[in-house]
């Protein structure tokens, strides 16, 4: 093969005799093996192009982070974990190290959960880990979605991304659900009992699922098998292809960055992917690694031999799931325990209801980003996030569904506030079922009002710009406050977005007079449409014209045209 002028020939194209040599030097093995992939592939010029990515430096971007390193981290644990597990429901009597249980009938998945914490050289620590790295995993998954949310990452064209990362995080949840209900103790197996509950309540076919879950009546004896597998194998299974899809897609489509001068839809502002990230993201992964085993050393989680074996006839005290599936607990304990009995079947309304809102509260969340497209109308390319202060609807949703989520969480374990604040538990209990319909329609309406006091002051500190505090007095004997000039750059960050025009409904009559037919569904997106950038939700920013009439300005004069 030729060689192109001003090319280096690689080992492979320099013919017979000379695979291991180039301009009078040996070539190793390892370049040779490097320039036949070279060869085929476009390895070099894919790694350099790779390697030169550039990623903004905001350490908000770090929370997803955190996400990736503790799912890494509870991957590493988890199949040292699998290793001593024994996921059966046979019977066995208890004969180890830990003497409070010698002698008690238990299943082997309890017993091997026993060994190792107790048995097994660094398992307890192990355990420790895995489940603090699950806790972790939830929890910034989902700050990380909000981040996204509140600054509009979700807007074209990251929408399948932003369904891959919701997706990880609801997998995410049920995952870490299953996974502590392995050891067959007496905390997870009230929260299988829970789940038992929930199926049957679903009217017609409720029995034939349960029977079909549990393998017969519960808890039967297949059941932490099943669990075990879909833990260890399906979930994370499709859990590693939405995490590929997820990086797959940010590679392409590059991160966003926050506005600022420099900053625009067809740029990335920030350092290279190699060295300087590299070295970053290499050194927060070893920090999150080491905050995570501290925390798994000092803080007790989930101490299964205080629970002792599940039994079906004993419920364990203080019975809570982990903070991520604690709003489904909520759900069921703030609603009344309705029945209805129609035609000799008994609907569990007081269950079947809670079971049905469970979805619709993430998928309200999930699917928001194409319910604003179609408010909006908005079908451009976003490449720069949007300051939550200037998306004062968006902002109040997703505030308002957190004030949701924190009801549903306090509802869940409604005895531990009844019984750490000495209160009545129905006083908390109906504190929270008005607390649901309420708290969520305040929480909006405070923080689309604040986002509009935002704008507001920022729209003053264009005009007039910095409050200095300093008190001035005028020859004339008035006192004014002296204000200091935003630079340049603080101005652009304040004004550098957009304020698209509310959609009209068509009108109801054409130009011909001919009644025109309106749908109930194009009014409701108008209106929508002008809840978002009407008067009322949106402040208009100031313009140039408006910045110079204030500061006694004269327009710049343009040389004419030639």
């Amino acid at each position: 093969m030729r060689a192109e002028p001003g090319r280096r020939p690689t080992a492979h194209e320099a013919g017979p005799g000379r695979t291991r040599e180039r301009a009078g030097k040996r070539v190793g093995k390892g370049e040779a093996l490097a320039d036949w992939f070279d060869g085929r592939i476009g390895l070099f010029k894919m790694g350099k192009a790779q390697l030169r990515k550039v990623f903004p430096d905001h350490w908000s971007y770090l929370i997803g982070e955190i996400a990736l390193y503790s799912f890494l981290i509870i991957i590493l644990t988890g199949v040292y974990l699998t290793m001593f597990f024994n996921p059966s429901m046979g019977e066995t009597v208890y004969h180890g190290s830990y003497v409070p249980m010698d002698g008690i009938r238990m299943s082997e998945a309890f017993a091997s959960t026993l060994d190792i914490s107790f048995d097994v050289r660094g398992g307890l620590l192990m355990r420790q880990i895995h489940h603090w790295a699950a806790i972790i995993f939830v929890a910034s998954m989902l700050v990380h979605m909000m981040r996204t949310f509140f600054n509009g990452v979700f807007r074209k064209p990251r929408e399948i991304n932003w369904l891959s990362g919701a997706g990880l995080l609801i997998l995410g949840m049920f995952d870490g659900f299953l996974g502590y209900s392995l050891p067959d103790d007496l905390l997870s197996g009230t929260g299988m009992r829970f789940l038992e509950g929930a199926v049957l309540s679903v009217p017609i076919v409720g029995t034939y699922l349960t029977m079909f879950i549990f393998g017969g009546q519960f808890p039967g004896d297949i059941i932490i098998p099943r669990l075990f597998t879909f833990h260890v194998l399906l979930l994370p299974g499709i859990m590693l292809g939405l995490l590929a899809l997820h990086m797959i897609l940010l590679v392409y489509h590059k991160h966003t960055h926050h506005i600022g001068p420099g900053k625009r839809d067809m740029n990335i502002v920030g350092p290279p992917l190699w060295p300087v990230y590299v070295a970053k993201s290499g050194g927060f992964f070893f920090l999150v690694f080491g905050v995570i085993v501290i925390m798994s050393a000092i803080a007790q989680v989930n101490p299964v031999w205080l629970y002792g074996p599940y039994r079906p006839d004993q419920v364990s005290t203080d019975a809570q799931p982990d903070w991520y599936m604690g709003f489904s607990e909520g759900l069921i304990r703030v609603m009344p325990g309705w029945e209805i009995n129609l035609w000799g079947h008994t609907l569990v309304l007081g269950v079947f209801i809670p079971l049905v809102i469970f979805p619709m509260v993430l998928l309200a969340i999930w699917l928001y980003p194409f319910i604003e497209a179609w408010i909006t109308g908005d079908k451009r390319e976003h490449h720069l996030n949007e300051r939550p202060r200037n998306a004062p609807s968006r902002t109040a949703f997703g505030a308002a569904w957190i004030g949701l989520y924190v009801v549903l969480l306090v509802e869940g374990g409604n005895d531990l506030f009844a019984t750490h604040f000495d209160l009545s538990l129905n006083a908390v209990t109906w504190g929270n079922r008005i607390a649901f319909f309420v708290v969520p329609v305040i929480v909006f309406i405070v923080t689309k009002r604040w986002c509009i006091g935002l704008q507001r002051r920022d729209r003053e500190k264009v005009l007039h710009g910095r409050e200095t505090g300093i008190i001035k007095r005028l020859s004339h004997g008035e006192y004014v406050e002296i204000h200091e000039p935003l630079t340049q750059a603080e101005r652009y960050t304040l004004v550098a977005h957009d304020q698209p025009v509310p959609i009209e409904a068509p009108a109801e009559v054409d130009e011909a007079g001919v009644p025109r037919k309106v749908s109930r569904l194009e009014k409701l997106r108008a209106r929508l449409s002008r809840s978002y950038f009407g008067p009322r939700g949106q402040i208009p920013k100031a313009t140039v014209e408006e910045y110079r009439e204030h500061h006694h300005e004269e327009p710049e004069e343009r040389e004419p045209a030639h």
